[in-house]
């Protein structure tokens, strides 16, 4: 142990063999040892102990939109990685859309990836898109290193990222398999939400009719017949409708190479409490009713449901009007995943061990990123300290993020991040953030 240069101790260490005291020895930025609590350490190394605050892995954030360059009135790099190290966000995945130009060439990779570098907090991989007429920068993006493929099946709700039809679809997968890549799909059935009723106004349940249910359902068994075909790797965004949870437990269970994310607003928020009016709650898929959210939970606990992601989607202020059918649609919650995730979790009898498996752990092993996900040797030391029954009131004007909008204003949750760790530097610490010094990452297979 004579090249340990850091030393982080707890009585709360969350591994992947559950929660334990432990100390957790670190050399270079890679975790050398997770040892027991009253181990002895090198003289020279610098140590931390946290008492009973729980040291975490950093968590891995799949679906952001950061919206660099382009629509950085938005967000942008420097904010929305501020914004994840408040929350215990180590590494986050930026998804193709929202910026000018979209992530679907190798060129466009490269200008985002110049923007990104030196205004990251926290590592930063991306995400590539396919939209039509791109099929042949779909492989040189790959071997640039994207973790995958985004691709919409119903508008997107910017021009300059159309949805794939039916037979670009199967073009895209037919490819994307090919090169055993990754195809991350947002699924509505367009037939589906053309049929739907339309009302514009306040009524946030006018809205919700406006996106049902059946449409995500139609769209993953399509996705699913596709992944058959084709053997492909595919996998569901923001799922927010219990009803097509049954058809992926059977396509799981057949062996389909499928996986499935949800998000904190529909795992902590319903339909119920949305106030008329209240846009910051709109998002599509949307936010459901309570007896839909109690079956989203049941299935992350039995793996139905993968991980657990943000989908984190900014816009200004103006662009969120209190008429439902013309306000942006997306949710603000980057810098609040983790305490919102946690104070329900613990309301429903799930332990933080529990919440890492979601956030972390699973989310780096949907993209691939080895050396993330977990306080085990030979992964990178990344942590986020917590407080867990400390309670805050979430005020909008005091989050990171750029467009202090949230539809997590005035709630009280429960756990606060006191320092996030990026490969053994302390990156924040009580509302305090160092200079960027994060990574970008590509993909590591």
């Amino acid at each position: 142990m004579s090249d340990v240069d850091l030393v982080l101790r707890s009585r709360r260490v969350i591994t992947p063999e559950g929660e334990r005291p432990a100390t957790v020895t670190v050399s270079g930025g890679r975790i050398v040892e997770v040892l027991p609590y009253e181990a002895e350490t090198p003289a020279a190394a610098r140590v931390e102990d946290f008492g009973d605050d729980v040291l975490l892995p950093g968590l891995v954030d799949s679906h952001v939109h950061v919206n660099d360059p382009g629509r950085t009135e938005w967000e942008g790099f420097y904010t929305a990685t501020r914004a994840a190290a408040a929350g215990g966000i180590t590494t986050l995945v930026d998804m193709p859309l929202n910026s000018l130009p979209p992530t679907t060439t190798r060129r466009a990779l490269g200008i985002k990836k110049d923007v990104a570098r030196p205004k990251a907090h926290i590592d930063v991989g991306f995400w590539g898109g396919a939209i039509p007429g791109n099929l042949n920068d779909l492989k040189p993006l790959h071997d640039a290193g994207v973790f995958g493929f985004k691709c919409f099946l119903s508008p997107s709700g910017v021009d300059e990222f159309p949805e794939l039809g039916g037979e670009q679809l199967e073009g895209a997968i037919e490819e994307i398999a090919g090169f055993g890549g990754l195809l991350i799909v947002h699924a509505e059935d367009p037939h589906i939400l053309e049929s739907a009723p339309h009302t514009p106004g306040r009524f946030y349940n006018d809205f919700l009719a406006s996106r049902p249910r059946d449409a995500e359902g139609q769209a993953i068994a399509l996705l699913i017949d596709l992944a058959k075909r084709f053997n492909a790797r595919v996998h569901v965004l923001h799922l927010s409708s219990s009803d097509a949870l049954p058809v992926i437990a059977a396509a799981k269970a057949e062996g389909v190479q499928l996986t499935v994310e949800t998000c904190p607003h529909y795992l902590t928020l319903t339909a119920e409490e949305v106030p008329d009016g209240a846009s910051e709650f709109k998002c599509c898929p949307p936010i459901r009713e309570a007896a839909n959210q109690d079956l989203l939970w049941q299935a992350l606990a039995e793996g139905t449901i993968d991980c657990v992601v943000t989908d984190h989607s900014p816009s200004t202020v103006d662009l969120k009007t209190d008429d439902f059918a013309t306000a942006w649609g997306g949710i603000s919650g980057l810098q609040l995943s983790l305490a919102a995730m946690w104070t329900e979790a613990r309301k429903r009898g799930y332990d933080l061990t529990d919440v890492v498996r979601w956030m972390s752990e699973r989310t780096s092993g949907l993209v691939g990123l080895d050396q993330k996900g977990a306080i085990e040797a030979g992964r990178d030391a990344d942590f986020a300290v917590l407080e867990p029954d400390t309670t805050f009131t979430v005020d909008a004007a005091a989050l990171q993020h750029r467009n202090k909008v949230t539809a997590y204003h005035g709630k009280t949750l429960s756990g606060v991040v006191k320092s996030t760790w990026l490969r053994g530097q302390r990156i924040y610490a009580d509302g305090v953030f160092t200079e960027p010094t994060g990574r970008l990452l590509e993909r590591n297979n």
